[in-house]
């Protein structure tokens, strides 16, 4: 975590949100509501099964997950910004020949693929970190301008935030509405709302922003 990091108390207003990895079209709208006052949860325990190390992109096949796999133990009372990932098979080849499969053909993957790239030559050792710099990129990207603070501790619930911690979820459809865009693969497997950000990004480019 950065060390000019602002301390976040309970006085402020705003919402709560996780850090996932490559973020469902939904986080972003959501954090593009709330961008006077966001703040990024670093002390809860890592919950399994959701964005927090998945994303889901428009494959030839249709919907595919992409997951991060963690270090043995970093499941269990394990504070999200200490879990680590693991290498023990080279999940990062796989993700990003997944990723150059579906999204070779759209429109402006090749206008970002050297920025995204090195998310699958380098290594981190911190799923938080990793995580923290995609969300970087991708507001870049999406020239969104989202300034964030990271919570210092744990809340159970907050009266005077929202809270998207458990709310956006691979379990749980999103009750908003999607406008729809051209997807790579729509001519056989229809409009697929709400996949990772990147599948919005590599077919839409600079006009992304305007879904959201």
């Amino acid at each position: 975590m950065p060390a000019n990091t602002n301390i976040v108390h309970r006085m402020h207003k705003g919402a709560i949100f996780p850090l996932f990895y490559l973020p469902p079209i939904e986080f972003f709208s959501q954090m593009k509501a709330h961008k006077e006052q966001i703040v990024i949860e670093a002390y809860e325990h890592f919950p399994k099964q959701t964005y927090r190390n998945r994303a889901i992109i428009h494959s030839p096949q249709g919907k595919l997950d992409l997951i991060v796999p963690v270090i043995k133990g970093s499941k269990v009372h394990t504070k999200v910004k200490d879990v680590k990932i693991s290498y023990d098979f080279n999940w990062q080849r796989l993700h990003w020949l997944s990723i150059q499969t579906s999204y070779r053909r759209s429109a402006y993957f090749e206008f970002y693929e050297d920025a995204f790239a090195r998310f699958y030559e380098d290594k981190w050792d911190f799923l938080f970190d990793y995580n923290l710099e995609l969300l970087q990129l991708i507001s870049k990207s999406l020239k969104l301008d989202l300034p964030h603070t990271f919570s210092n501790s744990y809340e159970e619930s907050y009266d005077d935030r929202n809270d998207y911690r458990k709310s956006i979820h691979p379990k749980m459809p999103s009750s908003r509405p999607f406008k729809e865009y051209f997807q790579v693969f729509d001519d056989r497997n229809g409009f697929l709302p709400n996949l990772s950000v990147v599948d919005l990004l590599f077919n839409q480019g600079p006009q992304s922003a305007a879904f959201l």
